[in-house]
This record gives C-alpha cells, sequence and structure tokens, in this order.
C-alpha cells in the first residue's frame, strides 16, 4: 500500500426506509485539518486523471456510480516512491480513500451509468494560487493502461 494511504470501509445501517451511513467524523482523524467539501458527477467512460497537490490531503467518496481509481506516489522521500495503486470505488464497494499530498490521482468511470464523487480536502481551493499539478491521464512516466481487459 502506497505510504500514508487509508481506506475506510463504510458501514451502512439498513431499513425499510433506506440506509443511514456516517462519512467522516473528526475523532477518526482521517484529515489533518477541514478545509472544503466538494461534489462532481462524470458520465460513464470518462478519465478524470491526474493530477497531485503539494499541501492539501484528499478524501475521496464515490456514492453513486463505481470508478476505478489510480494513485502513483511521486514523493521522493516515501518507501513507496514509484509505485502505482488501483482501487475500485462506489455503489459496489463503499469506501472512503484519503490521498496524501505528493501523491497522483485521478479516476475512470466504470460501467453505463455517471459516477458522483464527494470529496473533503484539507485546505480551501484558492483560484488564485491554486495547490493543483496536472499530468496528463496518458503520462509515460506512469505508465498506466486505462484500458479494460478482458479476462
Amino acid at each position: 500500500m502506497i505510504e500514508g494511504v487509508k481506506v475506510k470501509k463504510i458501514e451502512k445501517f439498513c431499513d425499510d426506509r433506506g440506509f443511514f451511513a456516517e462519512l467522516v467524523r473528526e475523532d477518526e482523524n482521517l484529515l489533518e485539518r477541514f478545509g472544503q467539501a466538494s461534489i462532481s458527477m462524470s458520465y460513464p467512460g470518462v478519465i478524470k486523471a491526474f493530477h497531485y497537490h503539494d499541501s492539501q490531503d484528499d478524501l475521496w467518496f464515490f456514492p453513486s456510480g463505481n470508478a476505478q481509481v489510480v494513485l502513483h506516489d511521486l514523493r521522493k522521500d516515501s518507501d513507496t516512491h514509484g509505485e502505482t495503486e488501483v482501487y475500485y470505488m462506489g455503489e459496489e464497494n463503499p469506501i472512503l480513500l484519503l490521498i496524501p499530498k505528493g501523491v497522483a490521482h485521478g479516476y475512470r468511470v466504470l460501467g453505463q451509468q455517471s459516477a458522483t464523487i464527494v470529496y473533503f480536502t484539507t485546505q480551501s481551493y484558492n483560484v488564485s494560487n491554486p495547490d493543483e499539478k496536472r499530468i496528463p491521464w496518458n503520462d509515460l512516466q506512469i505508465g498506466f493502461d486505462w484500458e479494460t481487459k478482458n479476462r
């Protein structure tokens, strides 16, 4: 596992009315501080990748749809520098994923329905000085193959 990445399985409490689930609690210490909560929707097959942050951590959750999430450790001082990991998140696997600063991240929407991501960050977005560095989805150094393989 890439150093500093944390996964939290979401527990659902279901009854005849629907379900309830806690996402983030301050006593879990998932985020070192709270900065912002955001939501985004992407259409089937869309790839949103890659980007990373110098100062902020991200905490991702997909409440609807499903996504293939790819992480690549860019931190030169990390024991897992250069490693890539894949997580499958969404309705079929309701987890929270903590992505530390310096770890490039992106996702591809799986299946035939849109995916919605809710994410929490340790800093608010600064329009005049954004902490967001972009890397192309097909970057050769990361070398990730986004194509689904028939097995």
